[in-house]
């Protein structure tokens, strides 16, 4: 039987990248998996040979073009599929495969797969693209371009995309030429029906400017001769016409501003695509509103020298702007400043805590448990919450608040005794020696943290190591779930706190609800009684832009009956913009809980969650309930974001690998049988170890009334411990 995918690498061993990548490709060797190596020249082909045993080896001379080293490859693939990937570029881990099983599910009328792709250069490793959000948008679903034209605006490049073999050799004359990003157009261009997948599949590797010749008038013009040539093929189609069209203009307008051509050069260029750009113009096209359509008029008539004058109006208009906003600033800061610093030399309100979590986005998770308790046993504390302005009206009445950089703001923050938050406070707030900082934290590390990110520069995106351990530095206590938790967060944030081994407080309520709780939650959800309720929570991609589910929802709860309601939460990050769930909603096939508050009401509801890598399970396994893990990407995403223990080998439940597994598992007893048991009690010894139901307790009564830790509740052992009532139970008559 062919292989499902053939992966063509052509080109030269253009600075060594070679190696890693065939390294890659036989890192994880896959049966419905070919590797054909197009070698050009010596290093190139002595490479494959050691790197790449079990590849087709085609050695071809030196320079060779890339053109004709895929046409090689191509002609000796005898995948369904072909990916073409050059030497310089990478493919992140777990890749190929990916792909293969997304292309094994694709029909025939499906003549390209289209993917995301992460961006290294010579100064960044493994980037996030900017193609994830209009990936996000077009989810899952198969379509034709005319209908969903602004594909168009992904990264034209062929090595984020797979071509169907035969849909290649029909259109072996335009996927063939020497210009690959007229190619990657050309793919789309010409298929009967695209397909997405919201994940990368493909490394771009940019090379040193200076490895590369520079840019000349040709150049910029070949770019104008490209769109050109696009809107001919396209003449009668309006959709894909009028996009490549706005692509054109767009790209003619930054190159005459970014390239730094010389002035007679840029008249040429300007002059050039002010042609195209007439002779082009869709029927009925109007230029927008506003200062981009005065540059597309400007361009439409050849006026170069009022183009300049705008170029040189709009260069003095924005230096004066700036300077205005930054003179008021360094005012209103100095303003501020100076309060704070007043507040700080006023002495400590013993009476005042401030409270935060999630970025100020309201009142949440660990420290919203705190507060609740300490009303109770410390009422003469008043807590005071720092919340987003635009997340004011969604607190609870009477909530005592404050807007981040507001007067009141920088006055609580100077004079409060207390600061409890489930993330820092800005860089800018003083640790007084009289205050107490609490950090709550909000999970279990499965993931890399803090200073462990260091060897993870794409996830880490820029973090500043040295402002976070001066943040670091301000904690006096940190909030622990079980000793795991202790001893990363040790590992993660050296520093002089205490470990607060006492549980987190806000898992107390999976011990605390009662079945009148659980069923009142399930009846605001619209879930009826005797109905199956599962949680899917994935958490969140470093590499990913957007957020589509890594699950057909629709199919996944056609499979699983009507007795089945799925409980869809995007994570945090992206609640609120998740507009593959839209259609499913209206559909009534899925609950889109993404906005629900707070997320202990919907672990309460659910008869069991579904989720990747998400902290969610360690909280979810206080209830004792069965935990189904869904990793398709595991090995990106241990190799992207890093791990502190191997899921796989320790999972709270049943692993399915792709969702025809995960299908399998919800729909026999293998989701709640005595394996899955098993696995959970062992899960449940290690990850829930201080989690008993008092936790917000012990931590009130050590922080703020300042007992010794042996006057505290004793945790109680886990196989004591009573969780709240299933849902079955609840909801029995």
């Amino acid at each position: 039987m062919p292989p499902q995918l053939s992966v063509v690498v052509h080109g030269p061993n253009t600075q060594g990248h070679l190696t890693a990548l065939l390294d890659s490709l036989g890192a994880a060797p896959a049966p419905d998996i070919e590797v054909i190596v197009a070698a050009v020249g010596d290093w190139a082909r002595e490479t494959a040979r050691e790197h790449a045993p079990g590849a087709v080896l085609l050695p071809l001379p030196d320079g060779t073009a890339d053109a004709e080293a895929r046409t090689a490859g191509a002609a000796r693939a005898s995948g369904r599929w072909l990916h073409f990937v050059h030497a310089k570029d990478g493919l992140p881990a777990g890749a190929p495969a990916l792909l293969a099983a997304r292309a094994a599910e694709l029909p025939d009328t499906v003549d390209v797969l289209l993917f995301d792709h992460v961006r290294t250069t010579w100064q960044t490793s493994g980037a996030p693209s900017y193609d994830g959000r209009l990936l996000a948008r077009a989810g899952r679903a198969e379509t034709a371009l005319d209908d969903l034209p602004a594909l168009l605006r992904l990264t034209p490049m062929l090595g984020n995309r797979l071509m169907r073999a035969e849909h290649w050799r029909t259109h072996a004359d335009a996927l063939g030429t020497d210009d690959e990003v007229y190619a990657a157009y050309a793919a789309l261009l010409t298929a009967a029906r695209i397909a997405c997948l919201n994940h990368p599949g493909f490394e771009h590797r940019e090379l040193r400017p200076q490895s590369v010749p520079p840019r000349t008038l040709d150049d910029h013009l070949a770019v104008l001769d490209r769109y050109e040539a696009l809107l001919e093929d396209t003449r009668t189609r309006t959709a894909p016409h009028t996009v490549l069209y706005h692509l054109m203009v767009r790209d003619s307008l930054r190159t005459f501003v970014r390239a730094g051509m010389p002035e007679r050069d840029a008249r040429t260029f300007f002059h050039r695509a002010s042609g195209a750009a007439r002779r082009w113009r869709p029927e009925g096209l109007r230029h927008p509103a506003g200062p981009e359509g005065l540059r597309r008029a400007l361009l439409e008539e050849d006026a170069y020298a009022r183009y300049r004058a705008l170029q040189n109006a709009n260069h003095a208009r924005r230096a004066a702007r700036a300077a205005l906003r930054a003179g008021k600033r360094q005012l209103r800061t100095r303003a501020l400043g100076l309060q704070y610093r007043r507040s700080l030399a006023r002495p400590v309100d013993p009476s005042l805590a401030v409270f935060s979590a999630y970025w100020n986005r309201g009142v949440a998770c660990n420290p919203a448990a705190i507060a609740a308790k300490l009303a109770e046993l410390a009422p003469q504390i008043h807590p005071v919450w720092v919340v987003a302005a635009d997340r004011v009206a969604l607190l609870p009445p009477g909530t005592d608040h404050v807007v981040p950089g507001s007067r009141r703001y920088w006055e609580v923050l100077g004079r409060a005794k207390f600061l409890v938050n489930n993330v820092n406070f800005a860089d800018a707030v003083v640790k007084r020696p009289d205050a107490v900082h609490v950090q709550t934290h909000h999970g279990t590390p499965l993931k890399r943290m803090g200073l462990d990110q260091m060897r993870y520069p794409a996830t880490a995106k820029g973090l500043d190591f040295a402002a976070l351990l001066a943040r670091v530095d301000k904690w006096d206590y940190s909030v622990s779930a079980n000793s795991h938790t202790t001893r990363m967060w040790e590992r993660a944030y050296p520093a002089r706190y205490v470990s607060l081994d006492h549980g987190y407080p806000r898992n107390d309520v999976f011990y605390t609800a009662t079945a009148a709780d659980i069923a009142a939650i399930r009846a605001r959800l619209g879930i009826a009684p005797g109905r199956r309720a599962l949680l899917y929570a994935p958490t969140h991609r470093d590499y990913e832009a957007g957020w589509t589910p890594r699950l057909d929802l629709a199919t996944l709860a056609e499979r699983l009956g009507e007795d089945t309601v799925l409980l869809v939460r995007a994570h945090y990050f992206h609640a609120g913009a998740a507009p593959a769930l839209t259609g499913l909603r209206r559909a009534g096939r899925v609950l889109d809980v993404s906005a629900y508050d707070p997320v202990e009401e919907l672990c309460l509801a659910a008869d069991a969650l579904i989720t990747d890598y998400s902290s969610i399970m360690f909280d979810y396994a206080n209830l004792d309930r069965p935990v189904v893990i869904h990793a398709d990407d595991w090995e990106t995403y241990v190799a992207t974001r890093g791990v502190y223990f191997d899921l796989m080998a320790e999972a709270p439940g049943p692993v399915a690998r792709t969702q025809g597994e995960l299908t399998d598992i919800l729909t026999s007893e293998a989701w709640r049988d005595d394996e899955a048991a098993k696995a959970r009690s062992v899960f449940r010894r290690r990850f829930c170890e201080y989690d008993d139901g008092r936790a917000a307790e012990r931590v009130v009564r050590r922080v703020f009334l300042g007992e010794p830790e042996e006057a505290l509740p004793p945790i109680l052992p886990v196989d004591e411990r009573t969780p709240a009532p299933t849902p079955q139970e609840a909801t029995a008559s």
